[in-house]
């Protein structure tokens, strides 16, 4: 029976296994088994309580690492099935994707960072990987989720080059041999980066709206979203409110994400003249948008870097949230966290962290040090 999958995209059949060997079950195949396996997880809940931009306290309709992944898991099964590429595997990485993100966003992950530089610093990415790996405990016979190498590989997008090296010495020819040998992941792993960056070009200007800190005379400087706006004022029979205009044209920005992503990877992979995913690993990076559109978004990610992630507002959370884990890290240096799964103390200290919500941590930190940095929480 054919699957619609083309010849170059992951099967379930072929796939190069789990860390530790599992019957297959009768109901599902190894991708989505794995993709239940992360919806399941404790980290998957933790993210309806983590910050995407704006504080989990903030407002009930901004934007959360949870409604952020299934917007991305969305977006990269439309385009996997476009490209007859394998759409559970595909949701599993998107679902997963961020589950080893800290609270507070990149404030927290550049604080984490900063208080583990002698200890191999943090990064995100290898902090979701440990989560599926080891930190998550949920079976008798294994730590971790035990996921098939198509899904961790996907999970571990950016890897520095000693974290490649470390893993690679713990697991030979695994998820991080690619960092090392300059060889590309699966076209579904590929597709997720891309998704996950359009997701939330889309979805921070709806959050910077809502807030108030982007107004529409900002907005329709882009010169992106301006083009965008013109385009939907044209197709209209009369005159849009402004939500409507602002929800019409951030649509038309993912259909135009999706269409120009499509077409450009199928030139690609045509070009390229790729029939497996053996030929995927070792050929250029194959998904991508023209260059008209990459730089389109280029443009986007720039503006909203300068008036959103960077507005005075939005720093003087980000430099509370600082504070509160670079406290909360010191102080459980020296009293130890529960249950900690990891030998090293300061290691011990990231994972406990980085599995935080920020409500928690905002209540801990109130806790130990008698301190509210937060108005609301």
């Amino acid at each position: 029976m054919s699957t619609g999958w083309a010849s170059y995209a992951c099967n379930p059949q072929h796939t190069r296994g789990r860390r530790v060997a599992e019957q297959a079950a009768w109901d599902r195949d190894d991708f989505q088994r794995d993709r239940d396996r992360i919806v399941h997880c404790s980290a998957f809940r933790r993210l309806v309580y983590k910050t995407q931009v704006f504080l989990n306290h903030e407002g009930d309709l901004f934007r959360t690492r949870l409604t952020h992944s299934l917007e991305v898991a969305q977006l990269a099964r439309s385009m996997a099935r476009n490209l007859q590429l394998n759409e559970d595997l595909t949701e599993a990485i998107a679902l997963a994707h961020d589950l080893g993100h800290t609270p507070f966003g990149h404030a927290g992950q550049d604080t984490l960072n900063a208080c583990m530089a002698t200890h191999g610093g943090f990064e995100h990415n290898l902090q979701s990987l440990r989560v599926v790996d080891w930190l998550e405990r949920r079976y008798a016979e294994f730590p971790g989720l035990n996921l098939c190498f198509e899904t961790r590989e996907g999970i571990l997008k950016h890897c520095s080059a000693q974290n490649a090296q470390l893993l690679d010495a713990q697991e030979p020819g695994g998820v991080a041999a690619r960092f090392l040998a300059g060889r590309q992941p699966s076209l579904e792993a590929q597709l997720c980066n891309l998704a996950d960056e359009l997701a939330y070009c889309a979805h921070d200007v709806d959050d910077g709206v809502r807030s108030g800190l982007l107004n529409a005379e900002d907005w329709l400087e882009q010169p992106f979203l301006a083009e965008l706006v013109r385009q939907v004022e044209s197709e209209q029979k009369g005159p849009l409110s402004s939500r409507v205009l602002l929800y019409t044209t951030l649509r038309r920005l993912l259909r135009t994400g999706v269409q120009d992503l499509v077409l450009a990877t199928q030139q690609r992979l045509q070009s390229a003249g790729v029939l497996t995913v053996d030929d995927v690993r070792a050929a250029p990076m194959l998904v991508g948008y023209s260059a008209e559109v990459a730089g389109q978004l280029r443009d986007l990610k720039r503006f909203l870097f300068a008036r959103l992630y960077r507005h005075p507002q939005v720093e003087s959370q980000r430099v509370l949230a600082q504070k509160l884990l670079a406290d909360l890290f010191a102080i459980y240096l020296q009293t130890g966290v529960p249950e900690a799964r990891e030998a090293e103390p300061a290691r011990a200290v990231a994972d406990y962290l980085a599995g935080m919500t920020d409500r928690f941590a905002v209540r801990e930190h109130q806790r130990l040090t008698g301190e509210r940095l937060f108005e609301a929480a």
